[in-house]
């Protein structure tokens, strides 16, 4: 049974895995070298390889040559990777509420020099989305 259509589902097939995640995480902070990203995250070499070439298939990340003898490669985010920072920001904020105990261990800097916090609004009224406020307007079909 293949499940709802639904663009969760397809989102979560290019980054819903933890390496993933992970690596996102740090480019979106700026480290872009395979051997750092590996070293922060923990990923193994060649899990993190996958992934990165999942992204970059994907058009999330973009490999730049920054050395030519011998060829060294970074990974930059696109337009597409950087619309992801503010859902692994919300994602840390949920980690941070429900998970992590004690002091959140990362924080992020809004350029008005506050420390920020994510919250949804409507694009229209411009009041903050609530859970309860949420209904469906329309559902991906379900295949018979």
């Amino acid at each position: 049974m293949a499940g709802r259509e639904c663009s969760i589902a397809n989102a979560l097939g290019v980054i819903g895995e933890r390496w993933t995640l992970l690596a996102l995480r740090e480019i979106l902070l700026g480290v872009r070298r395979f051997d750092q990203i590996a070293h922060n995250t923990g990923a193994s070499r060649d899990i993190l390889a996958t992934r990165l070439r999942k992204l970059v298939s994907a058009g999330v990340l973009e490999k730049q040559q920054y050395e030519a003898h011998p060829p060294r490669y970074e990974y930059v985010p696109t337009q597409a990777g950087r619309d992801l920072a503010p859902i692994l920001h919300s994602l840390m904020e949920w980690g941070d509420r429900y998970v992590t105990e004690g002091p959140a261990p990362t924080a992020w800097e809004h350029t008005c020099g506050s420390e920020l916090h994510v919250r949804a609004v409507c694009a229209q009224c411009g009041e903050t989305v609530r859970s309860e406020d949420l209904r469906p307007l329309r559902l991906g079909a379900v295949p018979s």
